[in-house]
């Protein structure tokens, strides 16, 4: 009966009963109170009568408004996050409808409404994607073309970030470090001697051919520095002098857009789209910071708002003690997998050189950092990177009073998550960056396209991961 009532009906019903609650309640207070008068004072009769009604008063209060907040502020909280997933996250499941039954016609209105925005985002897409598989087969031809020559190619910008590298280039960069996009080439390269070709390089205006050590003191590479149009220079490593196989090489990875970036930065007033994110996910021994080890670590990184394939951490870790059979139940890592695998030290400095100027991402950040800042002395680093933790996130976009686990994130985001993944360290990673690039633009249509709008709006939910842990 109460579904079919309009929405104006049904908040007319709640002060109705506001009313009629409360003069009914002064009634009854007057009434006991004149009652008592007979056996007491007046006086006494009078703050007896006050009293009830001033009890009665909250507690009618308390009822309405919980019964205010269940069936109309929640599921209006709940319809309008569904709506803004749909339009800035490009989630196409329907409007659950079901819960915002009490809300009139509110909710078949929303669906509607969002039907037709996915029926013209899906004539869009079909156009787009047309356009996007000829682009896609024309990038695999220029792989192909630039597999077969013999040389590695790194483009960076002015301000030394690295825009695209080519397959070969990928696996000259893996001999130090996982290749990462705007990453600074100083983190591959020595700076000196990287310097040095530049200076040469604006003097001559011509090709320098220099030796480019590796960053670390790993290896030297043979190497040309060209000057591109619009400031930036292109790396050319001769392919006979390094350890690399063409015929593995990984696709060209690249972004233009980074030739106009200015130096990364993570300031309060920095735009989310301008921020770098390493996502990343552990699997533990068990579920205790202080006592417990990391037995795989698994990370992505996000550049531009899209997560950039193929730069991705999958490391088991050597614990130093039996896992759990139980532990091993969950995340499938046997003592049999990590024996011979690196230990914390060598594995979480690998993970800090990856995480290097970007943000870290993280699904519950405060679990999986305690782990690392506990075993920062043996890495020899410090853990002084921005944080962001998508369950934060979700409590911003959602409300604080829905389900923030990663697979009721998944759901609501329509990300899937292979079984075959879910509890492994990069599976979990991936899912949560893919989350988080749905949740960009939908923060930034909240109005919080800012690194400290964001933080900021997160410190009010900061309950929530305490609850959690």
């Amino acid at each position: 009966m109460f579904t079919k009532l309009s929405l104006r009906v049904r908040i007319f019903l709640f002060f109705c009963l506001i009313a009629i609650g409360g003069t009914s309640l002064v009634l009854v207070s007057l009434w006991i109170g004149h009652a008592r008068v007979s056996k007491t004072s007046v006086a006494d009769g009078f703050l007896f009568a006050g009293i009830i009604s001033v009890l009665g008063t909250v507690g009618l209060t308390a009822g309405i408004w919980l019964l205010f907040d269940e069936n109309i502020a929640k599921p209006i909280e709940k319809l309008a996050s569904e709506m803004r997933t749909r339009a800035h996250a490009g989630v196409g499941t329907e409007v659950d409808t079901k819960a915002a039954r009490y809300l009139g016609d509110l909710a078949p209105a929303a669906s509607a409404v969002t039907t037709a925005l996915s029926d013209t985002a899906l004539s869009t897409a079909q156009k787009v994607a047309a356009e996007t598989e000829r682009l896609a087969a024309e990038k695999a031809r220029l792989t192909a073309l630039l597999t077969e020559i013999p040389v590695a190619m790194i483009l960076v910008n002015a301000h030394d970030q690295i825009v695209l590298y080519d397959g070969q280039a990928a696996e000259v960069l893996s001999q130090i470090g996982v290749p990462r996009l705007n990453a600074p080439i100083g983190d591959y390269f020595d700076t000196a001697s990287l310097k040095a070709a530049i200076k040469k390089l604006n003097k001559t205006g011509l090709e320098v051919s220099f030796a480019a050590k590796g960053a670390h003191d790993r290896l030297s590479f043979d190497t040309r520095m060209k000057a591109m149009d619009g400031g930036g220079y292109m790396l050319m490593i001769d392919a006979e002098h390094v350890n690399i196989t063409p015929d593995a090489a990984r696709p060209l990875v690249y972004d233009f857009d980074l030739m106009d970036r200015t130096s990364e930065q993570h300031g309060t007033h920095t735009p989310l789209r301008d921020l770098t994110y390493a996502v990343f996910d552990t699997e533990t021994t068990g579920l205790l910071p202080h006592k417990d080890e990391i037995v795989q670590i698994g990370a992505v990184r996000v550049v531009n708002g899209r997560i950039v394939e193929g730069e991705s951490i999958n490391q088991l870790v050597d614990p130093g003690r039996p896992i759990p059979p139980a532990s091993t139940k969950v995340h499938h890592v046997s003592d049999a997998m990590v024996a011979g695998a690196p230990n914390i030290a060598t594995a979480g400095l690998q993970f800090h050189r990856f995480a290097s100027n970007s943000v870290i991402v993280a699904h519950n950040a405060p679990f999986d950092m305690a782990f690392l800042h506990r075993d920062k002395a043996k890495m020899g680093v410090d853990w002084d990177h921005p944080i962001l933790d998508t369950v934060l996130l979700s409590a911003v976009l959602f409300g604080a009073s829905q389900t923030h686990t990663l697979d009721a994130l998944c759901d609501r985001l329509d990300v899937t998550i292979p079984p075959e993944l879910r509890h492994t360290a990069l599976g979990d990673a991936q899912a949560t960056a893919e989350v988080l690039v749905r949740m960009l633009p939908m923060l930034e249509a909240r109005g919080l396209s800012t690194f400290g709008e964001v933080i900021e709006e997160t410190r009010r939910h900061g309950r929530l991961l305490e609850d959690l842990n």
